[in-house]
């Protein structure tokens, strides 16, 4: 940038530098989304369109920001791990915020008509937050994403609950049954626990909560393994190779179908996929070593 008389005013600017070798952590938050997925009629309670889409984003984001090693979406939210050393925009709040929202956003953008069948329209478009928030040690990231996964079974059982019992639909005994008032609903849910709202599944709507699919229940994770281990892999174009299929033999290209490969510096390449699986219990970050 040239030098002049105006350039004083760059004085005005401030950087957050987050605290160094901290975990941090970037949420991004639809803004709105009950209006907006009203308005392009996602299915209740759970739309599986959607949720693809925002794990389609967030597959983006992770293959853009190598220094990610952990994502974790239910809802309208996706939240990200980034290892405790990196250095990512020399760990300025505000950029790394910004830049990872605004990948999220434009790929969720980018994808939604190929995804749901349907264009945006004006005004009605997804916007999504984002922030940055610190972590000092492993342990409480585990608290945080095993609070978050809490959080999707305690709502989902809910809304399960809710959208059975007030939507139109079949009966324990597959009669069609009219929905209930929304303010009647909301005050026979009220006064249930857990156990009781399984029970009111199964009983009037003949639906076995456990049997219910685990991306509802659980979410959905996303993380790196080494490009042999199994996993479902949730964009089908290699990276790093485009423009290069034609070196390939047949036999490599069969093998590579399918496949995310991520090219790393001096690491392994590896994959990333999404699973959902319980991320509350200790095994899982042994088994993958998330943090290490």
């Amino acid at each position: 940038m040239a030098n002049s008389k105006y350039e004083y005013v760059k004085q005005f600017e401030q950087q957050q530098i987050l605290l160094p070798s901290t975990y941090i952590v970037v949420r991004v938050d639809g803004k709105g989304f009950h209006k907006f997925t009203k308005f392009y009629n996602f299915k209740k309670p759970n739309d599986i369109d959607g949720i693809s889409n925002m794990n389609y984003a967030a597959k983006v984001v992770m293959d853009t920001f190598p220094d990610i090693i952990l994502g974790y979406g239910q809802s309208d939210e996706y939240s990200f791990l980034l290892s405790k050393d990196s250095t990512l925009y020399n760990r300025r709040s505000d950029k790394i915020s910004s830049c990872v929202g605004s990948t999220f956003t434009s790929a969720y953008v980018f994808n939604f008509e190929k995804q749901l069948k349907k264009p945006l329209v004006m005004p009605y478009l997804p916007v999504f937050d984002s922030r940055c928030v610190l972590y000092p040690d492993i342990q409480n990231v585990k608290d945080y994403f095993a609070w978050r996964q809490v959080d999707c079974h305690i709502n989902n059982l809910y809304n399960t609950c809710f959208w059975g019992l007030a939507l139109d639909g079949l009966d324990k005994e597959g009669k069609l049954r009219q929905g209930m008032p929304k303010q009647e609903v909301e005050q026979i849910l009220s006064k249930t626990n857990a156990g009781q709202k399984n029970e009111l599944l199964f009983s009037q709507l003949g639906i076995n909560y456990n049997n219910e699919p685990e991306v509802f229940k659980k979410g959905s994770v996303l993380f790196r393994i080494p490009n042999q281990q199994e996993g479902e892999i949730i964009q089908q174009v290699p990276i790093g190779l485009q423009g290069e299929e034609q070196k390939l033999s047949r036999k490599q290209r069969k093998k590579l179908k399918g496949v995310q490969v991520i090219q790393q510096d001096d690491k392994p390449q590896q994959i990333v996929c999404v699973k959902h699986i319980d991320i509350v219990k200790e095994d899982f970050w042994l088994n993958n070593q998330i943090t290490q």
